[in-house]
């Protein structure tokens, strides 16, 4: 098995194929951390504890007069509150006597075959052809009798390691939950660089990259959701790391909602990252008898650079996390209503639409926001799910059966979780609602917040979209969140429990999307809260795909798709064509470029096409049938950063690889041009270097390695914000022909 314990040296160790884990046992009990990171053949890491008397770090009674043994320096798997450590906690509870402490010791543990399950909560799966095993480790305080159990998997050959824990009060008396950790991991050094996805809408997951210092460095979200302004994602690596060089340490959290990551620089330079549930807000009751189950965390290690930690991402999370089954099926092509007619519509306009989008080549029409009760700006009518029949005179049923005559799919968006003050919903259920009594309300985007820590709210959300999709033939949803959660208290939940309404509004979305979204196979799925406001791998567990931002600007998104890049693979980004001027930025670009850049993603439309020339609709099917011959190769190929658009300003290159390595596309935008400005080269990286390609525009054969050293000249020629795509492929296989202007030809 991968997981192994050795009773004597009482070490736990876990192995994937390129990485090592172990923890130890200690004499009094605790479980301490050792070792992460390369496969070692060693056994037992034990002798990396130095023991040493620190002034002014206290030890636990049962150490005697060993002034040596302090948990406020000792490496920790899980580290204990009120124990003598003074660094990051990964746990606090306020007992029935008041007291905060938790003494966590080792009771037992369990190793098993397969991947463990969370309780109502997302979390990887494995496969048939997997090697999966996982432990269970008891850690009890004696006093109290509350017990945390971690649990981890180790996917063996995908080199993943996942962490989570479970609070179980096997004491008598109530207990609160203040803070939970679902993972804590110490490092003996500190000289690390923290890579973190901050941003803001429209601008989501750009990439900071700073040297730990000391002290404590902080990324999360008590927004309600996992937010525009921090990713649930983390990496730690060494200062030299680069795309192929290095140590990198990743941690991904399963989960929606209120988040933190923390890495503490301590007094002897180590490191401690911890990463959970966001403390803030949160106060869980714990009556005798009652658990709560804490999610999950995936944890990955390279020793070859942030290029191979990407790739173990895309790879988890392609083939181990959504459960739609279009997640193993190519996508359609869709075009969007909403930055074509926003809320000013009717059946004529929308089929007006829809026909030209034909002549396109596109798979899929998509109804956006405006189709019910009285929805004809965003300040009324969330929450009442009928269909509007001055601008829908046929119904969405109507709708959809004439759009299914042009030979086109059909799509339609909601926006469940809340409520406009001027609906029939709020009207009539005003409690059900997100709101402090005796409070005004605040409102984002003129709505509230739905109370989905209430059963019946969560009945009436499902009763309500499952009829649409019922009735209806839909083969495409767009899922959108367009607000973060303030106000939260419920009408109906105990003053003692106000404080986990954050958590069960998550929990009652997940029990929600299980009773609509894995109920219905046959319909595609699209996640958006204001583009990537939710944009983590719990909504992954659901979505195949999620809006990547709000802002459709091709330029703008290099900087949003390359940040995204780091943690989630291609295939679940969805990236759209837009008009110009840009409506976010009021950018112009090529329309060549637009498509060239939506190709980094799931290709779509966010335009109006009866505006597009006979030209413009001619160039948008050669993109989307150059798009679907490439499809395989984006959505399962290797994702490759060529430049970091943070540090080079004069163009923006990726490239997607077969897994073979017999194939590979190279997109390229000139983003800064200067005149009579210096030749430059993009390198390829990924290929086989003894192969030998052929190269779209180029008469010669070139072999990997001079594709990857020496590169190809990106031509002068080429202007601001123009782009250049080159096909490669291996010499010793046939290349499928090529639509006409697929590639630009240098």
């Amino acid at each position: 098995m991968s997981i192994r314990y050795d009773q004597k040296a009482r070490t736990y160790t876990l192995m994937t194929k390129n990485s090592a884990y172990q923890m130890k046992v200690t004499g009094f009990d605790y479980l301490l951390h050792l070792y992460y990171g390369e496969r070692i053949p060693d056994t037992d890491l034990s002798y990396l504890l130095c023991p040493t008397d620190r002034g002014f770090s206290p030890n636990p009674n049962e150490a005697g007069n060993d002034r040596t043994f302090s948990l406020d320096v000792l490496p920790q798997e899980f580290s204990s509150d009120g124990s003598c450590d003074y660094r990051l906690s990964s746990i606090e509870v306020k007992n029935g006597d008041g007291s905060f402490a938790f003494v966590g010791k080792v009771r037992k543990h369990r190793i098993y075959r397969g991947k463990n399950k969370l309780e109502g909560l997302p979390c990887l799966r494995a496969l048939e052809d997997d090697t999966v095993d996982s432990l269970d480790i008891w850690l009890t305080d004696a006093v109290t009798g509350l017990t945390v159990i971690l649990s981890y998997s180790v996917f063996e050959e995908k080199d993943i390691i996942t962490r989570s824990a479970r609070v179980v009060n096997e004491g008598e008396d109530t207990v609160y939950l203040n803070r939970i950790m679902s993972m804590t991991i110490d490092f003996l050094d500190s000289d690390y660089d923290f890579i973190h996805l901050d941003g803001r809408h429209t601008m989501e997951r750009e990439v900071t990259r700073a040297p730990l210092s000391y002290g404590i460095q902080t990324i999360g979200s008590f927004r309600g959701a996992s937010s525009h302004q921090h990713n649930p994602f983390a990496i730690l690596c060494d200062h030299t790391a680069t795309e192929d060089y290095g140590r990198c340490y990743g941690f991904s959290f399963v989960y929606s909602g209120n988040f933190v990551c923390k890495a503490e620089k301590d007094q002897y330079d180590q490191t401690r990252v911890i990463m959970g549930i966001h403390p803030k807000h949160f106060s869980y009751q714990l009556k005798a008898g009652e658990s709560f189950t804490a999610p999950e965390v995936v944890m990955a290690y390279s020793g070859q650079g942030l290029t191979r930690l990407s790739h173990l991402y895309h790879r988890i999370y392609r083939e181990n996390l959504c459960q739609s089954p279009f997640v193993r099926k190519a996508r359609p092509v869709v075009i969007n209503s909403w930055e074509a007619a926003y809320f000013d519509f009717d059946d004529e306009k929308l089929l007006h639409i829809a026909r030209e989008a034909v002549d396109m080549g596109v798979d899929t029409f998509v109804l956006d926001d405006g189709w019910f009760g009285s929805r004809d700006s965003d300040c009324s009518a969330l929450g009442d799910w009928i269909v509007n029949p001055q601008k829908l005179k046929s119904g969405l049923e109507g709708l959809s059966q004439r759009i299914h005559e042009l030979g086109l799919n059909f799509g339609l968006w909601i926006e469940p979780e809340m409520v406009s003050e001027n609906s029939s919903l709020y009207r009539a259920h005003p409690d059900w609602c997100l709101q402090i009594p005796r409070r005004p309300a605040a409102r984002g985007r003129y709505q509230l917040v739905l109370d989905l820590s209430r059963q019946d709210v969560c009945d009436y959300i499902v009763q309500s979209i499952n009829e649409i999709l019922d009735r209806t033939r839909i083969e495409y949803v767009k899922w959108d969140m367009n607000r973060f959660i303030t106000d939260a208290w419920s009408a109906i939940a105990e003053k003692e429990k106000q404080g986990e309404i954050y958590h069960r509004y998550v929990l009652g979305l997940y029990h929600i999307m299980d009773r609509i979204i894995l109920t219905h196979p046959d319909i595609l799925f699209c996640g958006c809260s204001g583009g990537g406001g939710r944009f983590d791998p719990g909504m992954l567990y659901y979505q195949p795909e999620i809006w990547c931002s709000d802002n459709t600007d091709a330029v703008c998104r290099l900087k949003i798709q390359y940040g995204t890049s780091f943690a989630y693979p291609c295939s679940c980004v969805e990236a759209h064509v837009s008009v110009c001027p840009n409506h976010q930025t009021g950018r112009i670009t090529p329309l060549e470029t637009r498509g060239v850049v939506a190709m980094g993603g799931i290709l779509g439309y966010e335009l109006d096409s009866t505006q597009l020339s006979d030209g413009e609709k001619k160039l948008c099917r050669r993109q989307i049938e150059s798009y679907k011959r490439w499809y395989g190769l984006i959505a399962d190929g290797d994702y490759y950063r060529l430049t970091d658009p943070y540090r080079f300003g004069e163009y923006v290159a990726w490239q997607h690889v077969s897994q073979d390595k017999t194939r590979a596309l190279l997109s390229l935008v000139v983003t800064e041009k200067e005149s009579n400005n210096a030749q430059r080269y993009v390198r390829a990286r990924g290929l086989d270097a003894k192969r030998f390609y052929h190269v779209s525009g180029f008469p010669e054969v070139f072999s990997g390695q001079l594709l990857m050293s020496a590169g190809l000249p990106v031509p002068g020629s080429l202007l601001q914000y123009e782009a250049i795509q080159y096909e490669i492929w291996s010499a010793d296989t046939e290349k499928e022909e090529a639509p006409s202007g697929c590639a630009t030809m240098p």
